[in-house]
Formats: structure tokens, sequence, C-alpha cells
């Protein structure tokens, strides 16, 4: 039976994409069926009418507000039976929605299992993601096969809203070293040095990274076409920033680097790539 699929940004676009490529039949629904033509996909007229046509739909969305919505709209998820039916939520959502996640379709008989992924758009297009699950364990195993299509490397947190918090605190690193390579790669070319030799060196020194090696072109040639964008880890960072509170625990360098992420949304760049935050030091 096809793949439902809702969400397709840029992230959402490539994870259909690589599951179409590996002989995934997928039907699709966005809020915008102009934006999305393009792909090809043949297309439901509701998020109820997909789930309709599919066992398992997968959803990837820019924040729980969607996810929210795309659940209880009007010809929304919910407005389905869900018995028999999955769905795998790629989103990252904020840690206490996710719970009401669950629950919610739950009661309507169908199975939820959290999924947010770790990678942007290069490793989702070979299917080389990391996927931190969160679930009850035979939803999990029922997924996993349709999961290592997308996924090099699987966990599962089993318990609600534990994917969540994972997914938060792994975008604490990816934000801080996007950010001092940003700067590293700023006073660099400020003594002198080419940025290119410049972000070799830093690719055999410190700076090695699963980072630096996704970014370095897009440094070199100033591209900074979406992938992951500014907006999307200034989200996940002020996510991050209402764990910490909830849990009475202070955030040093989390703090710093959300508003760094903050400045370039103020600056009209949120739908940047984050590795942009470069011109921010320059």
């Amino acid at each position: 039976m096809a793949i439902g699929f809702i969400g397709l940004g840029n992230l959402g676009s490539a994870i259909a994409k690589r599951l179409h490529s590996v002989g995934e039949d997928v039907i699709v629904w966005n809020r915008t069926e102009a934006k999305i033509i393009h792909l090809g996909f043949p297309y439901a007229s509701s998020p109820k009418a997909l789930i309709e046509k599919c066992d398992t739909v997968m959803m990837c969305l820019f924040d729980s507000e969607g996810v929210r919505n795309v659940l209880t709209m009007e010809e929304g998820l919910l407005r389905a039976d869900l018995k028999g039916k999955t769905i795998i939520d790629l989103s990252t959502n904020h840690f206490d929605d996710v719970v009401e996640f669950h629950a919610m379709v739950e009661a309507k008989g169908g199975a939820y299992l959290e999924a947010p992924v770790l990678g942007s758009v290069v490793p989702a297009s070979k299917g080389e993601l990391t996927v931190v699950c969160a679930g009850k364990e035979e939803v999990f195993l029922t997924c996993k096969p349709l999961l290592e299509k997308i996924g090099q490397t699987l966990f599962n947190l089993k318990n609600p809203g534990m994917a969540c918090k994972m997914k938060l605190i792994n975008n604490l690193c990816l934000g801080s070293f996007m950010a001092t390579i940003a700067e590293c790669t700023a006073l660099g070319e400020a003594c002198g040095i080419d940025k290119a030799e410049l972000l070799d060196i830093l690719g055999a020194g410190g700076g090695k990274s699963l980072v630096l090696a996704a970014k370095t072109q897009k440094l070199i040639n100033k591209d900074f076409s979406p992938h992951f964008s500014n907006a999307a880890i200034n989200k996940d960072l002020h996510c991050l920033q209402d764990l910490a509170y909830s849990m009475n625990r202070p955030l040093y360098t989390a703090s710093v680097v959300k508003e760094l992420y903050s400045k370039m949304k103020e600056m009209g760049k949120g739908e940047e790539d984050f590795c942009s935050i470069y011109q921010l030091f320059k």
C-alpha cells in the first residue's frame, strides 16, 4: 500500500523523493497544492482522505502548531477512522505537545510514532538520516523497515516526549558548532587567510565535524539556499530553553547561540540556511 506524506518543505520533499526512489508509492497532501505540483506525486484532497488511502502517513512539519492543525482541522487526520493506521511524525515538536499527540491518535484507535530526524536535505536524499523515535516498542518495530529506507541509524527511546527532547539537545550541538565555525571563518578571513584553505585546516583540526563537512562548500560559495533554516534552528533552541525552564536548569551556551539565530531572523534572513550566520560575523 502507498505511503502518505504531509509536509513537503525542503526536508520533507527530500524524504518523500527518497522513499519513491527505493520503490515506495507515495501519495501527498500539502496545504498549498501549487507549491508541490512540480514534485509529481499523486495528491489527496485532505489529510483525512490521505489516511483513508494509506495505512501509514508520515508528517514532516515545521512545528507543533502545524502538526496540531493537520490532526484536528476539518477533514484532518483525526476525523478518519484510525484503527489499523499509523502516523509517523518526523517533525521537531515541542516536548509537551508531542505527548498530547500520542494520546490524541491513540484515543482514535491509531498508532503514533514520534520520530524526529537528525540530518538535513543531503543525507535525507541518500537515506542516511538518523531517526530518534519514541513510542511503543511494537509500533517502532512495525515502522522500522520503512524508517530504514530513510535512516542509516535508528533509536527508540520509548517514552513519549523523549525523542523530541533528544532532538532539541542534538540541535544545541548543531547550532553551536555552526556558529563557532562561522565565527572562525570570518576571523580567519580578517587575518588574511584564504577561506577555502582555512576551512580545509579547520576540517583537519578542531573544526572537524559533520557540520563542517556539510557546510564547507556552501560557505565557500556563499550559497545560503536552505537545507535547514535559521528560523528552524531558532525555533528548536527556543523549545530547548522551555525544556530547561521546566526543569529549573540554567542554559549557558544555548542562550547565546539562540540569540544569534534570533538576530538572523530580525535581519530578514530566517529562511536562509543556518550556515548564513557567517554573514553576522563577517
